[in-house]
């Protein structure tokens, strides 16, 4: 009997190899972050940094199926802009890889518009199709919406006092973190403020201090705005 000879199936290895961010680019970004240097920078941005953050965005962007996103194209240049504006923040000491981190960054940029593109689908009711009996639901006397409202002006108004506040009167760590929250504030369109992990992550970026340091800082705030929530709540303001 003869056995017919059978061929050894070979496994196909996946070449996962990133030839886009290449160790190069790595250290292109590390002396971006240490050069003060106006021209040495936008000669590595051009030469090495755009193109590498240009490739990465739309891999992310592919990879998370983020192209169901409306104006898909622009957004992906707004993002690649915004990681131009950002890495400076880029601290190549506190052992983060380049790649990884500018990756997380670009990922959590467009996750946050997914939250608000669902956000702005929720709101946008056609009013035409509302019946009757939904009315009241939807509309100046649902509940909901006038806590969103008492919420959004409660922030709207901290915001104003902390605008005021004396940063001469404050400690070098302490005007950090008080200059990052108001970051924080201008942005608040662009990422969740109101995720504690998040904000932890955003100060650190911002400030580079560590989270004890930004701890410790916010407990000085913490008592300023127990202070404000307590005269709002009272009507005093």
């Amino acid at each position: 009997m003869i056995i017919p000879s059978q061929k050894k199936k070979t496994k196909k290895k996946r070449n996962n190899k990133n030839y886009y961010f290449t160790s190069a680019h790595e250290d292109a970004i590390v002396k971006y972050a240490r050069s003060s240097c106006k021209k040495e920078r936008t000669d590595l941005y051009i030469e090495f940094i755009g193109p590498a953050f240009n490739e990465m965005v739309d891999k992310i962007v592919f990879t998370y199926k983020f192209t169901n996103l409306p104006n898909i194209d622009s957004l992906r240049e707004e993002c690649k802009i915004w990681l131009m504006t950002i890495l400076d923040k880029y601290d190549p000491n506190k052992g983060s890889a380049a790649f990884s981190y500018f990756s997380v960054i670009t990922k959590n940029w467009f996750i946050h518009k997914v939250k608000r593109q669902q956000k702005r689908n929720k709101r946008e009711i056609d009013l035409g199709n509302i019946s009757k009996r939904y009315e009241e639901e939807y509309l100046s006397t649902d509940e909901s919406y006038l806590t969103q409202r008492v919420e959004d002006e409660f922030w709207k108004s901290f915001y104003t006092e902390l605008k005021s506040w004396d940063v001469s009167q404050m400690k070098e760590n302490d005007t950090k973190v008080y200059k990052a929250i108001i970051i924080l504030f201008e942005s608040k369109e662009e990422i969740d403020i109101f995720n504690k992990k998040a904000i932890y992550l955003y100060l650190r970026e911002i400030t580079g201090l560590n989270t004890k340091q930004i701890v410790n800082s916010l407990k000085k705030f913490r008592k300023r705005y127990s202070s404000f929530k307590q005269s709002w709540e009272g009507g005093m303001l």
